[in-house]
């Protein structure tokens, strides 16, 4: 297990007072009626304002060295701005995929221009990203990418199509992952490549994917020959595999991946202390759950920070994580509705993005593979 889980910090109380500071902020934005509550609030909540709101104090690019506009904070502080954030079901799906996986991507594989012209703008709360890896009938296989960038004068000429981008309608730019080279049978990960792509390009068609409650997060994007200059090349030409896999470390282990449901196990536990719901002993589970991956995911944020491998302890996060979310989704649906206008919403708001929870970021059959490998089981 020590291999499993990175270390804990000394003090895990180092930044109480900031945790403090964040709860009031959103007490204050929740009584003024600025903001409402949101199961899956990082992918629902699309709140422009909100996230510029969070920039003013200083709480988006927090991560980002002070020379590219950022705050120069470390990850286990921006760790607990976005638990409090997600805890109450704040509208952050503006921000969060720029803020969560594009900055740490940019500082480590961003040239001077792309940190330049982004970061700070991320920081802001003025550019939004999305993420265009998976594709149509490839599931959770990357290494199966058809999108082709073909070199052309200047840059690269995209073709192909991506799907489940959530916000690419909203977004500025998404990294796009794509085949710059022939598939090697042999070795199916050679050969892909990153690009940061312009939504509102020419070539770029983008096209909504309605839930089933009617609602518009997800998206395909289509490519007809988009091009893309040389200076949004990310990184560099055939190692969009390893670049992808480093991302995916800060994808897979965060909060999120065990909070989407918070907001509606915590009104599930104030009205089973009010009666209005059966009081029922499996509470106490899923409370003890939330808080168990809670340690795990703050440790990984550790291991982020000091630059340590954490794949597989991500990996691990992420599938106990998305499997509480739902479980937390199914046991309030089980206990029944009751007569709360914003708790029927928040419980059917979960209960239609549940089956999303483990499929995202990597489904987690896929990612059990991922952790048996790790631990050297296969």
């Amino acid at each position: 297990m020590a291999t499993l889980v990175p270390a804990l910090a000394d003090d895990l109380h180092e930044f109480d007072e900031l945790r403090l500071e964040v709860r009031q902020f959103l007490a204050e934005q929740q009584q003024a009626g600025r903001i409402g509550r949101y199961a899956d609030c990082w992918l629902t909540g699309w709140d422009q304002e909100f996230s510029r709101a969070l920039a003013a104090r200083g709480w988006l690019g927090m991560t980002v060295p002070v020379e590219y506009g950022g705050h120069g904070r470390s990850h286990r502080e921006r760790f607990v701005v976005t638990e409090e954030l997600l805890a109450a079901g704040a509208p952050v799906g503006a921000h969060w995929i720029a803020d969560r996986q594009i900055v740490p991507s940019l500082l480590k594989y961003g040239t001077e221009v792309q940190k330049r012209k982004f970061l700070p703008a991320i920081a802001a709360g003025e550019c939004y990203f999305g993420i265009g890896m998976s594709e149509p009938d490839s599931g959770s296989d990357l290494a199966s990418v058809r999108t082709r960038a073909v070199k052309a004068d200047g840059g690269w000429r995209l073709t192909g199509a991506k799907v489940w981008t959530s916000g690419a309608h909203l977004a500025h730019a998404f990294i796009c992952l794509a085949r710059t080279a022939p598939v090697d049978p042999a070795h199916r990960h050679d050969g892909l490549s990153q690009f940061i792509v312009d939504l509102r390009a020419p070539g770029v068609d983008i096209r909504p994917i309605i839930s089933m409650n009617g609602k518009h997060h997800f998206n395909e994007v289509i490519f007809d020959e988009a091009f893309v200059p040389d200076d949004m090349v990310f990184g560099t030409i055939g190692d969009g595999w390893q670049q992808v896999t480093s991302e995916l470390s800060f994808e897979r282990s965060g909060p999120e991946r065990f909070l989407s449901t918070f907001p509606l196990l915590a009104d599930v536990a104030g009205h089973l202390r009010d009666g209005q719901l059966p009081r029922h002993t499996d509470l106490g589970r899923y409370v003890a759950r939330i808080a168990g991956l809670h340690v795990m995911s703050t440790a990984v944020a550790g291991a982020l920070e000091r630059h340590e491998p954490a794949d597989t302890a991500a990996a691990v996060v992420k599938v106990l994580g998305t499997t509480a979310e739902g479980d937390i989704a199914d046991f309030a649906d089980l206990l029944g509705e009751i007569d709360d206008d914003d708790y029927r919403q928040l419980l059917a708001d979960a209960v239609v993005q549940r089956p999303g929870f483990t499929l995202r970021g990597g489904t987690n059959e896929i990612l059990r593979g991922v952790i048996a490998r790790g631990l050297g089981l296969r």
